[in-house]
């Protein structure tokens, strides 16, 4: 099959990028990225992180032809839910053959792509199948933007990020829109944002605007405000989390060379925010990241003092989890 035959219920993309490599799945528009003037966020904004598809099948086995632009690189297959293949692909053109193990009966197989190396597929198949169907995508739509925690940096594998365990647990449908390194709030992203049907948003924010020193406090609120207004033209009656900056306790008060510290960020973050819940706002809501994590207990979950382990991964989700399960959802479009 070709990778975007009907059959195959792809989540988490919004469209493909085509060429003699095969087909890349896009997380988010690539028509204004320039925009950005970031060749950094350019790549990053090309990796199909939370991309994957669904086939509801009793075929003995899978066939993957793909393209990996490095290795290794994880990818999971799931079935009915739980992992049954995880695979470090190496760079490179690659066929795979995976057993599904279908025991007479037909089963959910759900492809996790890499979610820190661009890939591309060829094709996919399931060779000795009676039942080739796609799989009923329902339940809420969460687009999660954010940093390399919401990106996700050590996960066992990408179907073990936090966003991606809180989505399986929820029956959330997740668009993942973390940029390692590189939310910035940009312009592109809150139109993508704003043009993306949802019934949450969460916007996990302020840890890279602290460890690059790009925004002063004179502009970060501002440039908060902006970000989720935009939004606000295309999703009106959408349930928006602002998620402020996880703690770091080497770099909670420590300032940086915009002259601001991690504490402070987090609290222009939260400002900004009843600053808009002021005007009106009423589906706008607040998570404080030292109640989600506080900092007497980062030191346990974090592998570098800033990104989870593979382990806190799934620490993160049970801590995020009550908060977000707080959000009354929104109705999206």
């Amino acid at each position: 099959m070709h990778p975007d035959d009907p059959r195959l219920s792809w989540d988490g993309i919004s469209g493909w990028e085509r060429g003699p490599a095969g087909l890349l799945p896009l997380r988010i528009p690539q028509q204004r990225i320039a925009t950005t003037l970031s060749a950094n966020f350019a790549r990053l904004a090309r990796l199909p992180a939370g991309a994957r598809f669904a086939v509801r099948t009793d075929a003995p086995e899978l066939v993957l032809e793909l393209d990996a632009e490095t290795g290794p690189a994880p990818l999971d297959v799931r079935r009915d839910g739980e992992l049954l293949h995880r695979t470090h692909l190496a760079g490179g053109p690659q066929r795979l053959t995976l057993p599904l193990r279908p025991a007479g009966a037909a089963h959910e197989i759900e492809v996790w792509l890499p979610h820190l190396s661009e890939t591309r597929l060829r094709s996919v198949g399931l060779p000795g199948h009676r039942v080739l169907e796609p799989v009923a995508r329902t339940g809420p739509r969460w687009i999660a933007y954010g940093s390399s925690l919401t990106h996700a940096m050590f996960p066992h594998g990408p179907s073990e990020s936090w966003t991606a365990l809180i989505a399986a647990r929820e029956g959330w449908r997740l668009r993942n829109l973390g940029f390692a390194g590189e939310a910035y709030l940009d312009p592109v992203v809150a139109r993508a944002v704003r043009d993306t049907p949802a019934d949450l948003i969460t916007l996990e924010i302020g840890t890279n605007a602290y460890i690059r020193g790009v925004f002063t406090a004179r502009s970060w609120g501002s440039a908060l405000c902006g970000f989720v207004e935009t939004v606000r033209d295309g999703q009106p009656d959408t349930a928006i989390a602002v998620i402020t900056a996880l703690p770091s306790v080497e770099r909670e008060h420590l300032v940086n060379t915009a002259g601001l510290t991690l504490a402070g960020i987090r609290r222009l973050t939260a400002d900004a925010v009843r600053v808009l819940q002021s005007l009106g706002d009423t589906r706008l809501h607040l998570v404080d990241g030292l109640a989600v994590l506080p900092a007497a207990d980062a030191d346990g979950l974090y592998a570098d003092g800033l990104h989870p382990t593979p382990e806190g991964e799934h620490r993160l989700a049970d801590r995020v989890t009550p908060h977000l399960r707080a959000v009354p959802l929104g109705r999206g479009r």
